[in-house]
């Protein structure tokens, strides 16, 4: 008797508490705000206790792994996605041919120095693009430099040279992409800086908040200088960095190895993976939504951006699980080539303008799966107000953030004044300690953050699909 008294107690401590938390969320809504309110509700409970993105990840991750553009795991990543896509029952799947980049990384990478009598091994990774060192690796003298600027000022006093790009991320920016975007500079274009003043060899440090042992690989490029002046590039650990820029306060002739076997191999054949649930009233009208597909090679790819592939079918998943019928026809792509070169984008926005397609907006999750915290808004001023204006029905979810701001390297492509973009923005401040490494695997992503993504999206997408209808701001 006491236990069924307990039981009977406890449920309808739950329902008040339940119906609490409703009252709380309805609290000033207007009657079709309330029916959002409770359309987004069901959202978030279906994609917490019946979402699929996590095992969908778990199987993209283990059983493929990363997905550099070109590679074998790359094409094994289409055929895993335009499977998925039917089986989770979209109107049309279909695969995009796109020509991508094919770099290899080749043998690990090896870098040493010596000072006061002492080897020490630094960890290191080549750069995406970059050449290889001879067989014999490059030995010199490293030059330190905190900007690209500095290392011009030195001119010609790079010649035969190794520079060392030290510039840390700052740390007093709570954005951390905002702190990667003040430094990776010097990842992208310090070889094209140095090769000009005949430099041997190109050192940064990797793109991080963290002081740890894993070299962040990524994009860089020679831009127009000739394949002569071509140098190898490469990153070496944010911990390497710290006691190499000491050692060199120091010894500041010490002499600096490394050596790489990268290449860059004849463009290869590739797909975007794109499916659609067809809109009721306006098919022709195209909501977007996407991440990308390829990876780096050095982990599983997990963070960037397996985690914005399975949310972004999620939101497919959802519609269709809670009989959601868009007005609007809603296209999920799996983007290729994100990672070097943009090519999936670009063939995307190329294709899209030769058919005439008429999009009217678009989301793209490429920062992470970590805990939502809003979307940033590439719009025009009357459609990024009505954006921020949803934030009373969002903002229950953890969804303060309602910004204006890029959206996506793969959806910038479509920006109009009338085509509506936003970018999904989860918390930033542990996803440098996984991006572009050998970290960014499986285990160090969160399933109920990752659902808690797949629903956010999937509300922000209901909402645009009804008010941003046609091209035309219908209030509520």
């Amino acid at each position: 008797m006491k236990k069924t008294l307990f039981l009977l107690t406890l449920s309808l401590l739950i329902i008040s508490c339940n119906n609490k938390q409703e009252k709380q969320i309805n609290n000033g809504l207007s009657s079709e705000e309330k029916i959002d309110s409770t359309k987004i509700k069901t959202l978030f409970n279906s994609a917490l206790t019946q979402g699929k993105s996590y095992e969908w990840l778990r199987d993209l991750t283990q059983n493929i792994g990363g997905r550099l553009s070109g590679s074998k795991e790359a094409a094994q990543a289409v055929i895993w996605g335009e499977k998925l896509m039917k089986e989770v029952g979209l109107d049309s799947v279909w695969l995009q041919p796109v020509m991508v980049p094919h770099w290899i990384r080749g043998e690990k990478e090896i870098a040493t120095y010596t000072t006061n009598g002492v080897q020490k091994n630094v960890a290191i990774c080549a750069l995406g693009f970059s050449v290889a060192t001879p067989k014999t690796g490059v030995l010199a003298e490293v030059l330190e430099v905190k900007s690209l600027e500095d290392a011009e000022k030195l001119g010609d006093k790079m010649k035969g040279k190794i520079v060392f790009f030290n510039r840390p991320f700052d740390n007093t920016l709570i954005n951390t992409f905002g702190a990667y975007g003040g430094c990776v500079d010097q990842r992208v274009q310090g070889a094209a800086v140095c090769g000009k003043f005949g430099a041997k060899g190109v050192i940064v440090r990797s793109m991080t908040n963290s002081v740890d042992d894993y070299p962040h690989t990524g994009t860089m490029t020679y831009n127009d200088l000739p394949k002569e002046k071509h140098i190898p590039a490469a990153a070496i650990s944010s911990k390497s960095a710290n006691i190499l820029s000491k050692d060199l306060q120091t010894n500041p002739n010490l002499k600096f190895y490394f050596r790489q076997s990268c290449k860059t191999l004849p463009n290869a054949p590739s797909f975007n993976v794109v499916g659609e649930i067809k809109g009721t009233e306006t098919p022709e009208n195209i909501f977007v939504v996407g991440g990308h597909l390829d990876s780096w090679d050095l982990g599983e790819g997990a963070h960037d951006d397996g985690t914005g592939i399975v949310q972004s079918l999620e939101v497919a998943y959802l519609f269709k699980k809670n009989n959601i019928k868009p007005k609007n026809t809603i296209r999920i792509v799996f983007y290729m080539n994100e990672e070097n070169g943009t090519r999936g984008a670009k063939k995307y926005a190329e294709l899209a303008k030769f058919n005439k397609e008429k999009h009217i907006g678009g989301l793209e999750s490429d920062a992470g799966g970590h805990t939502p915290r809003g979307f940033s808004i590439q719009a025009n001023n009357s459609n990024t107000a009505l954006v921020q204006s949803w934030k009373k029905l969002l903002s229950p979810y953890g969804l303060h953030d309602l910004d204006k701001g890029g959206s996506g390297a793969d959806i910038a492509p479509l920006q109009a004044e009338n085509v509506t973009l936003v970018g999904y923005r989860p918390d930033s401040q542990r996803y440098f300690d996984y991006h572009h490494t050998s970290r960014d695997t499986f285990d160090k992503v969160n399933k109920r953050e990752l659902e808690l993504g797949s629903a956010s999206m999937a509300s922000i997408v209901y909402l645009m699909d009804k008010y941003l209808y046609n091209n035309q701001i219908v209030k509520p």
